[in-house]
């Protein structure tokens, strides 16, 4: 929902219904919680499933989570549901309307559907921001635990360390430059550049996240998958999951210069297949 402004209960409300509450074949076969169908440009592996026509090329993920991201993506990627995104996303009433007003579904009672499985499961909770203030303190408090038995947590950096990934990493300020940022940490002059899959020296960016250790080899098991958004490239994908960059082109039989095409699955634990 931070990402895309989709109201949390809405997507919740459609997976449960699409899905059959996670229960349906494609669902318990192929991951696919909201019956997208493979398309031209879909370059992963597939699951075939009778629906309007026999044996339908339907997108097959490696988990649920993919299944997700592809479905707030075709959203968001789409003009036929441009209109929704003026919408308050707490208002999910107006979300369910308009999306069987744009043609999502072709069921008369698709919003009341939606709606009903909203107010039944009380999933309108997720969309409020006092639940997500809630979540963020509960996580704040978890990092502060652990900073604070840290070497850095002990510094008198001015600048704010936080938790990231299980990573402790800042955030850069306006004036901020490689050389002011290593000296007030206390820094080595290769650990910046190194832990951050960057050159030395290099001019910083404002509101950039930087790692003031070392990134992990492989991502946990919870996050398995990245699948790539326009303007996503190697590197931003390495930092947004924590992971050292050569490790991750290695795992995806990619080189330096390779950049992800739209829609592309990231492999972000195990090697990625030599067919798909």
């Amino acid at each position: 929902m931070e990402r895309s402004r989709i109201p949390a209960s809405i997507t919740l409300a459609q997976g449960c219904l699409e899905a059959q509450n996670g229960n349906s074949r494609l669902a318990l076969e192929g991951n696919n919680h909201f019956g997208i169908k493979c398309k031209p440009e879909w370059k992963g592996k597939r699951i075939y499933h009778d629906d309007d026509a026999q044996h339908e090329c339907f997108r097959k993920y490696a988990h649920a989570e993919a299944s997700y991201i592809d479905h707030s993506n075709f959203l968001m990627n789409s003009s036929r549901y441009s209109f929704l995104f003026q919408l308050d996303p707490r208002d999910y009433v107006s979300w369910a309307k308009g999306l069987k007003k744009a043609g999502y579904a072709t069921d008369p009672t698709y919003a009341d559907r939606l709606i009903k499985i909203i107010e039944d499961n009380r999933l309108y909770v997720y969309d409020q921001d006092g639940e997500f203030r809630l979540m963020a303190s509960v996580k704040q408090e978890s990092a502060q635990a652990k900073l604070s038995s840290s070497a850095l947590g002990k510094t008198n950096a001015s600048h704010k360390i936080e938790l990231r990934n299980g990573l402790q990493s800042i955030v850069v300020g306006e004036d901020d430059t490689y050389a002011s940022v290593t000296k007030d940490l206390g820094l080595k002059d290769w650990e910046l550049s190194t832990y951050n899959d960057t050159k030395k020296g290099r001019k910083l960016q404002v509101n950039e996240i930087l790692y003031i250790e070392s990134k992990f080899k492989k991502n946990d098991r919870k996050h398995l998958q990245h699948i790539a958004e326009p303007g996503d490239n190697m590197h931003y994908i390495s930092q947004l999951y924590g992971l050292r960059l050569k490790p991750l082109l290695k795992r995806n039989r990619m080189k330096e210069t390779d950049v992800p095409v739209v829609g592309q699955i990231i492999y972000l634990r195990n090697k990625k297949p030599r067919r798909e």
